[in-house]
């Protein structure tokens, strides 16, 4: 009887940790996916938030990753070949005077054949970017033309998110200014973004305008492929953008507006190939 005692209480004890081990398990379980979800609602919070106030969404009232635009029309999509405005080309060698407001979005200002590249100056150094005019031409076509009016020359980055995105592009620096018009969206796929990638601000599809971000950081490679990507820094990520993002405004409450200091660009100048 001795024997038999002792080994129902061994029986017992085992019964007693098995059942202990697998309540840890659910436990566990339920944590990792309590982590999981708010690691989740984190994502869409900043994904929403870009999306809500960045660069060029034709802004009712001016242009805006969500942006505002000036024009109260969306641009048409773009089904099969880029359709361009019939805006005229500012002068290649940047010998015109800055312009601001625009009638209608540019035509084709450039040879998408050839490769354009943009030195964006500002007041953390310098940006050397190559221009995607194979993948983007419509969207290359835009920046270029308003880089050589002079239109981001000495304008405010309004909005910077560490790791994240620093945006830029919007003249009155509230991050509801643009150019006055929309262009259509010419996506990535997914995955394309990079540390450093340029890509377009917009309140929605089609409507980009002047509003432009980078990407700084691993939050934002993660973006969903809702914004035209034209370019990718090739010189100044390691110093220039780790400045820029240095800068950005830590509190989740602010969506990054303003930065914590004060990210000009100075001046963007083209180059082409």
């Amino acid at each position: 009887m001795g024997t038999e005692k002792r080994n129902r209480k061994k029986e017992n004890r085992r019964a007693r940790q098995v059942a202990l081990e697998k309540q840890f398990q659910r436990q566990k379980v339920r944590r990792r996916a309590t982590r999981i979800a708010l690691a989740a609602l984190v994502v869409v919070a900043i994904v929403g938030a870009i999306y809500l106030t960045g660069d060029d969404s034709i802004d009712t009232t001016s242009t805006t990753i969500a942006a505002e635009t000036e024009t109260s029309t969306v641009a048409p999509a773009s089904a099969g070949p880029f359709t361009y405005g019939a805006g005229e080309c500012a002068p290649e060698d940047g010998s015109g005077e800055q312009v601001r407001k625009f009638t209608a979005a540019p035509k084709l200002c450039i040879d998408p054949s050839k490769i354009y590249k943009a030195m964006i100056t500002t007041n953390k150094g310098d940006l050397e970017v190559l221009l995607d005019a194979a993948k983007a031409p419509g969207t290359v076509n835009n920046f270029v033309n308003l880089a050589r009016a002079k239109y981001f020359d000495d304008t405010v980055c309004h909005r910077a998110i560490p790791t994240f995105v620093v945006q830029c592009g919007d003249p009155t620096a509230t991050g509801g200014g643009g150019p006055g018009y929309a262009i259509a969206d010419e996506l990535p796929q997914v995955q394309d973004y990079k540390i450093g990638s340029l890509a377009m601000a917009n309140s929605g599809p089609n409507t980009n305008g002047s509003q432009f971000f980078f990407i700084t950081g691993e939050q934002g490679v993660s973006l969903p492929p809702n914004y035209s990507l034209f370019g990718q820094i090739t010189s100044g990520i390691d110093t220039t953008l780790v400045a820029l993002d240095q800068a950005g405004n830590p509190d989740p409450a602010s969506n990054g507006v303003p930065p914590t200091e004060e990210l000009r660009i100075i001046k963007v100048t083209i180059t082409q190939g």
